[in-house]
């Protein structure tokens, strides 16, 4: 990059990060999260979201929106990613599952946050370009798989932690399953031509399961169920 595109860059990327908090601030009364905790906004900072679009896209990574990224697939809007992020509550010992790979970048956001981050994601071409941007960025414990996500991986389960990146008609139960007691689900539930909701789904610590819908959201479709 030209020095002038990069300040453009870095200009905006402290941009996002602010508007990211401000939204938090003013959606605390739906997510009873108060402020966009440090270490989620460091995690914002440092990963270079416009390695995970389209190049000729990137004049608009930092821009509060998602946008496309091939396959009828989309990289989620920044705050989407943040809130979603603090819904889970991730912790440096954790290990997080994520339903939908994508470009990679909800996913190089955790990288971050906990211990390992193993994610799914349906369509090929787009978990191998997920793949490239990790070792791009030198991310050594993201564990990406090319599958359907509705049977999540229980090889490494229980997960403290899991995000779903689409839309799902009712929580797969193979993902209720692969939670940890005490973990936290973030998911958006409905259809794509109807209301969804993001959800936060708890298992308590005798594996009661606990459904909280939170705010309307509008994610692309993800075939879900038993």
């Amino acid at each position: 990059m030209l020095a002038q595109e990069i300040n453009y860059q870095l200009d905006n990327h402290v941009r996002m990060v602010e508007i990211i908090k401000q939204e938090i601030r003013e959606t605390a009364h739906l997510t009873d999260i108060e402020e966009l905790p440090p270490d989620i906004e460091q995690a914002l900072q440092k990963v270079p979201r416009h390695q995970f679009v389209n190049e000729e896209l990137a004049a608009f990574a930092y821009f509060n929106e998602a946008l496309p990224i091939g396959s009828g697939q989309t990289i989620s809007q920044p705050f989407i990613v943040a809130v979603m992020t603090a819904l889970i509550q991730p912790q440096k010992e954790h290990k997080v599952l994520e339903i939908g790979t994508g470009s990679g970048y909800q996913a190089a956001i955790l990288g971050q946050l906990v211990k390992e981050v193993y994610t799914i994601e349906v369509i090929p071409e787009l978990s191998l370009t997920a793949q490239r941007h990790f070792n791009e960025c030198q991310y050594r414990n993201i564990f990406p798989l090319i599958g359907n996500g509705n049977a999540g991986w229980s090889e490494y389960a229980p997960y403290d932690g899991i995000l779903v990146t689409a839309a799902c008609e009712k929580v797969p139960q193979a993902l209720i399953d692969q939670l940890s007691l005490n973990g936290r689900m973030v998911i958006p539930l409905g259809s794509q031509d109807k209301t969804q909701m993001l959800t936060l789904i708890t298992k308590d610590q005798e594996g009661h399961i606990h459904e909280k819908p939170l705010f309307p959201v509008a994610f692309v479709p993800f075939t879900c169920g038993d």
